[in-house]
């Protein structure tokens, strides 16, 4: 057993951890992620959200708080010695739903539901009471803990938001902790490579029953995607493909000039989601004309990035779910994490409690759960911050 977990779980049994197990008020969580679920904050968008979290950062002694460009919001809890490696702990403020979304909170039984109440605004609220903790309790951890909540995280934004936060703290950081509201249970531990395109048809169009026969930029689209749709990618490593955005043309009875399509293309092994890319191009190749012609546009591109679970992040993460007797189960996905993992940061995603229904109005989050779910996150971050030193 790696020094590491053996000092976590010491500190999990320690009187500080059990103080602040018996303080642990759900609905303060509860009520603190739905405050911040009422801004709207649309990915590109979420500047309303930041100077909401930056006048909390404020209310802490944290140092160097203030907001970036991209509207990324840090502060630093000072730790005893600041020359060590920090420890960074972030959670995203974008969501995927628009400005004008219907944000009505609903409860049934010990679920609430509200657009981006899990994904993520309860993580931003776990980030938020840690250093109510630290407060509180005067925690003096041996390495800096950078707070960050970031942008752009959903969507096209391409993970921004946490790339320019590697891009301003990359030479003061040990290890990383991204909080997710809705995966307990779950250590994501590496980050898959996904790609993003938007393919865009043209041809010369005209009406549809004078010129019927001409090239349309929706029929060769429609080509296009029948043909992607008949790929069939391997299932190891895990390669998936999904067109999710699609638009077009002038008007029901003209033959379309311009349309387009977003596709979505991820997988566990960078070389396998390369394949799937060529085979992709292969299909714009077939479906070509010289009057019908694509445009790919790179819309997205998330690295690659990997921990062992033997790596002691991991291992720390493990164990602080097995002291509140959870189930582990060990994931790659994509998160902000995947930047900070491929610019060879050790880092982990970990969740607060259960939902359901992300990215869908009925998005939901579990009450029951919260408790543990905070606990266990504040017992990893203070024991990382110690422990960073010795890996």
């Amino acid at each position: 057993m790696h020094q590491s977990v053996q000092a976590l779980q010491k500190l999990a049994n320690s009187p500080l951890l059990s103080r602040i197990r018996e303080q642990i008020n759900i609905q303060d969580i509860v009520d603190s992620a739905i405050r911040i679920q009422q801004i709207a904050s649309p990915t590109f968008a979420e500047e309303r959200r930041a100077v909401y979290i930056q006048s909390l950062f404020e209310r802490y002694p944290l140092r160097d708080v203030h907001t970036d460009e991209v509207y990324n919001v840090y502060g630093c809890w000072p730790g005893t010695d600041s020359t060590s490696p920090a420890l960074l702990i972030s959670a995203h403020t974008d969501t995927v739903f628009a400005a004008d979304a219907d944000l009505t909170i609903q409860r049934k039984d010990t679920q609430i539901y509200g657009p981006g109440l899990g994904d993520n605004s309860l993580g931003v609220a776990g980030l938020l009471f840690l250093l109510d903790v630290c407060q509180k309790h005067h925690i003096q951890p041996a390495a800096d803990i950078w707070f960050v909540a970031n942008s752009r995280e959903e969507g096209l934004g391409d993970l921004g938001g946490i790339r320019a936060v590697w891009d301003h703290l990359k030479d003061r950081l040990g290890a990383a902790v991204v909080l997710e509201g809705m995966a307990l249970g779950r250590i994501y531990h590496g980050g898959i490579a996904v790609r993003r395109w938007r393919i865009t048809c043209r041809a010369p169009g005209g009406h549809s029953w004078l010129h019927f026969g001409q090239p349309s930029a929706i029929h060769g689209l429609v080509e296009l995607g029948a043909q992607i749709v008949a790929i069939i990618p391997p299932v190891s490593p895990r390669t998936t493909y999904n067109i999710g955005l699609i638009s077009g043309g002038q008007s029901v009875n003209s033959i379309a000039t311009t349309a387009e399509f977003y596709l979505d293309m991820r997988s566990e092994d960078s070389k396998t989601l390369q394949a799937l890319e060529q085979q992709v191009m292969d299909a714009i190749k077939r479906v070509s004309k010289t009057d019908l012609t694509f445009e790919i546009d790179v819309v997205g591109d998330r690295p690659s990035g990997y921990i062992s679970p033997s790596h002691p992040l991991v291992q720390m993460a493990a164990a602080a779910l097995d002291v509140i007797s959870h189930p582990v189960f060990y994931e790659s996905g994509s998160t902000d994490a995947n930047v900070l993992l491929a610019n060879g940061l050790p880092t982990v995603t970990i969740g607060i409690s259960y939902g359901g229904h992300a990215h869908r109005p009925d998005e939901y989050i579990e009450t029951t759960p919260l408790a543990d779910g905070v606990w266990h996150v504040i017992l990893l971050a203070l024991t990382v911050a110690d422990q960073m030193k010795y890996w």
